[in-house]
């Protein structure tokens, strides 16, 4: 792991101070960036969140897919825990505890605004951090990349259908125009933009080239992050100086959720005789989110100031030290493992 992504939580965390303080000492610049949006998504998040997602989206090869034939149950799993088990555990987890547990401690306002930033969080696959976990668990390569590039191409059709799907059971109304809008912004149409270029790279200077291009745009999109998170808590300063506890009280259905879907996608591997080198990165995978995508749909959808839009976030601060945990268990079970496996 380089710099940056050993200390994301140390980062995010100092992006929360930056933006809180920023945020209540000179509130009319962060007021003003609030205004500028077309169709409820806002621009300078757009733009930051391109500069963030498309260097990610770079890596992704989708030729890779061809190797989904080799391990089929390893794929199998991490479909049916990202689509089938995961949004849905975490629709069940937000009513639990957002709108039952701990409803007497937050703004009844943001209620439902909590829970569906908890329902995007979890309904968006990770695409970038999972390279990380997966090499810290020496998993197959190929199954990382053929299983990302195949979560990606199912996001493009399947991520505003389930979104809507579960904020209406959890009774919350979804804005279908900018919903939509958001999935061809953030989704379509960077992958697109992102295969485009890879083709063009590879063609004129082969792996190299590539090479080339993603060092100099990770400095790039690591600044970008940062500074939508720091956008993000200048509006959300009023609301977190009022009620700290508010992130702690997220934080564990998060929490929660991540060490239940690991588990039982680890369990899953085992049960179907799958090899560890795929069950690691397939928990992992399972587990992370794309969060990126979650904090630009929170916003776009509920507005900078919402308690989705802070939801999403908590995912970002929590996502390193939670996610390092999972892969310490995961190379310390390898032993147990290979003999429950019979491998």
């Amino acid at each position: 792991m380089n710099l940056f992504e050993r200390y994301l939580t140390l980062w995010v965390f100092l992006c929360i101070v930056v933006g809180v303080v920023l945020g209540e000492s000179m509130p009319a610049p962060f007021q003003w960036l609030g205004t500028l949006e077309i169709a409820k998504v806002n621009i300078p998040v757009g733009l930051l969140i391109w500069v963030m997602i498309i260097p990610m989206l770079l890596r992704i090869d989708f030729y890779a897919l061809r190797e989904v034939r080799k391990h089929w149950r390893g794929f199998s799993v991490t479909l049916f825990i990202n689509w089938a088990v995961k949004p849905f555990t975490m629709a069940l987890l937000g009513w639990l505890f957002i709108r039952q547990l701990f409803a007497q401690y937050l703004p009844a306002e943001q209620i439902d605004s909590y829970i569906a930033g908890l329902i995007l969080l979890a309904a968006a696959p990770c695409t970038a951090m999972v390279f990380v976990w997966s090499r810290l668990v020496n998993g197959e390569p190929l199954f990382t990349l053929s299983q990302v590039a195949l979560n990606d191409t199912i996001m493009v059709f399947a991520y505003a259908p389930l979104v809507a799907l579960l904020l209406g059971i959890s009774s919350i109304i979804v804005p279908w125009d900018t919903l939509i809008v958001s999935v061809m912004l953030y989704i379509v149409v960077p992958v697109l933009l992102a295969q485009v270029w890879r083709k063009y790279l590879l063609a004129r200077g082969g792996q190299a080239a590539l090479h080339h291009v993603l060092s100099a745009l990770n400095p790039i999109s690591i600044l970008a992050l940062l500074l939508t998170l720091v956008l993000l808590f200048a509006f959300q300063g009023k609301a977190i100086v009022a009620q700290p506890l508010i992130i702690l009280m997220l934080a564990v259905p998060i929490t929660i959720q991540v060490y239940f879907v690991s588990g039982f996608a680890y369990w899953l591997n085992r049960r179907f005789g799958e090899a560890h080198c795929v069950a690691g990165p397939s928990a992992l995978i399972g587990a992370s989110n794309f969060f990126e995508l979650a904090v630009a749909a929170a916003i776009s959808l509920f507005g900078f100031e919402s308690g989705a839009a802070l939801a999403t976030v908590v995912g970002v601060l929590i996502e390193v030290p939670v996610m390092l945990s999972v892969v310490y268990i995961v190379n310390r079970s390898q032993r147990w493992y290979g003999e429950a496996a019979g491998k």
